[in-house]
């Protein structure tokens, strides 16, 4: 019985998601949750839960960076306030949402996977800062190209 319980968790371990990591000061300073930079804002994009474990979110900011989220991973970014499209695609399927950063202002952002008829899905949905921070907190820092 512990055989098939410690066979079942390397298999699942094995189809994990692989997504580029930062660096440790980076994840660090990114959980410290410091303010933006004078004249910007900061945008936390997210991925939490076990939906879809081994498969990446692949997530763009339009204009700016994009990334892959694995399960319990996070991206931070910094720009000028204004509206932020976030946009996320799994196969096919698209998903998206617009987030108003104000100067000096931090929003997070929770992009997650979607049941679909044939397909899974992703959607994005600004949350609370309270939420945003508890899942970060639990979570790794990604690289942005």
């Amino acid at each position: 019985m512990i055989r098939k319980a410690l066979l079942s968790v390397a298999l699942l371990a094995a189809g994990c998601a692989q997504v580029p990591m930062a660096d440790p000061q980076a994840d660090q300073m990114g959980r410290a949750f410091p303010p933006p930079e004078p004249g910007k804002g900061a945008l936390y994009v997210y991925r939490s839960g076990i939906m879809g474990v081994a498969k990446p979110i692949d997530v763009a900011i339009v204009g700016g960076a994009s990334a892959q989220l694995a399960t319990n991973t996070y991206l931070r970014l910094e720009g000028p306030p204004g509206p932020v499209e976030v946009d996320c695609k799994v196969g096919d399927k698209t998903g998206g949402g617009q987030v108003e950063i104000g100067e000096g202002r931090t929003r997070y952002v929770e992009v997650s996977m979607k049941v679909g008829l044939l397909l899974p899905g992703c959607e994005v949905a600004e949350v609370p800062p309270e939420q945003g921070q508890a899942a970060v907190r639990g979570s790794r820092r990604v690289t942005t190209q």
